[in-house]
């Protein structure tokens, strides 16, 4: 009885929360982008090759993988040159070709915008030099996966999933803390301290559509079940190029993402999957995710108001049972130095030396003695 009332009283708390910012959320609830890019007709009907392409919206990364190392690099950049956007986001074809298929799709928009406008500018800043755009969608809010590192002789990766209000404009601001970029950069720096002589590699995968604000959208799975296929579809793709195996953070909402993509991350041979400021992962315990990853969770600090979201999922509001609940089966990460919601990978904290820790294999303080 006591359970049922505190249920009761979670579904009332969510729902007045709901209810307050109904007319909010209606208005700000998103579509989700899926599926190729566009230009995907003109890569199936292309025949200069003398052979099928492989299908960007059903063709294993594995598949795809082998199709790129059966062509001479000639006939690599000639497809990268004729479908940027597709080549660019093609899960399976060799990285460095993808920051040059990119590069060139970010040229191509940024040649349709006035001169001097925002989206302009903000592609402007994508092209410099050093930048390594991994994907790059501009359809909806924008979608990116940038790369921090050399990923291709990196032995230890790291993958980042970011959370709601992330998009193309807001993914590397500089007047606000948490966005992908800056913590992608934090952890970088932090792997690179902890082992200097091993190479390492960070990624932001913002390659979904995330949720904007605190609405319906946020409080339900609908977006995050749109993003689960593409986060492993990606993380795949990264194996069939030789990637070495990362390590999955999963910040706020992109929690949720990875709670629904953990069944598929062993065909990624991810091997840590590691949550933070989570709201829940719609599973009831770490064993419940059926994931071979060692699953970790980042004590929640006392300042994050992740901290009043009810831990209930009851008429599809909610993602469940608190990830940082003992009983929940993570291993816990400590969170000392953090305060707030996304502060968990800033410069001197005890979470940011313990997730680069686990990036790089640097865990033994953090298991329980045998």
């Amino acid at each position: 009885m006591r359970r049922f009332k505190r249920t009761l009283a979670a579904v009332a708390l969510m729902t007045t929360v709901m209810a307050g910012t109904a007319g909010w959320a209606v208005g700000g609830e998103q579509s989700a982008v899926t599926g190729p890019p566009a230009g995907a007709g003109a890569w199936r009907a292309d025949r200069s090759l003398h052979r099928p392409l492989p299908d960007p919206a059903t063709a294993a990364p594995a598949d795809v993988a082998r199709f790129f190392a059966a062509l001479d690099e000639t006939d690599r950049h000639r497809l990268a040159a004729r479908h940027p956007l597709i080549v660019g986001n093609l899960d399976g074809a060799p990285v460095p070709l993808r920051y040059e298929a990119n590069r060139r799709a970010i040229e191509d928009e940024r040649a349709k915008e006035p001169a001097g406008s925002a989206l302009a500018e903000r592609y402007t800043r994508l092209l410099e030099p050093g930048r390594h755009i991994l994907a790059f969608d501009p359809r909806g809010r924008g979608q990116l996966v940038e790369v921090y590192g050399d990923l291709t002789t990196a032995r230890h990766v790291a993958a980042l999933v970011p959370g709601s209000d992330t998009d193309l404009a807001s993914f590397d601001r500089t007047d606000r803390p948490g966005t992908p970029g800056a913590m992608a950069r934090s952890l970088y720096a932090e792997m690179a301290r902890q082992a200097p002589h091993t190479p390492s590699a960070v990624i932001a995968w913002a390659g979904y559509t995330t949720p904007v604000g605190v609405g319906l959208d946020a409080a339900t799975g609908r977006l995050a079940q749109a993003a689960a296929p593409r986060l492993t579809r990606f993380l795949t793709g990264l194996a069939a190029t030789g990637a070495a195996a990362p390590a999955v953070f999963c910040h706020s909402y992109g929690s949720v993402v990875c709670g629904l993509a953990a069944p598929a991350l062993d065909a990624a041979k991810a091997t840590d999957l590691v949550v933070l400021a989570s709201p829940g992962i719609r599973a009831s315990s770490a064993a419940a995710l059926h994931t071979g990853a060692r699953v970790w969770a980042v004590r929640r600090n006392e300042a994050d108001w992740i901290g009043d979201v009810p831990h209930v999922n009851v008429f599809g509001l909610g993602h469940g049972a608190d990830p940082t609940s003992p009983s929940f089966g993570a291993r816990p990460v400590p969170s000392g130095g953090a305060h707030g919601h996304s502060d968990y990978f800033r410069e001197g904290t005890q979470s940011l030396r313990d997730c680069a820790g686990i990036a790089v294999g640097e865990t033994a303080h953090l298991l329980p003695p045998r």
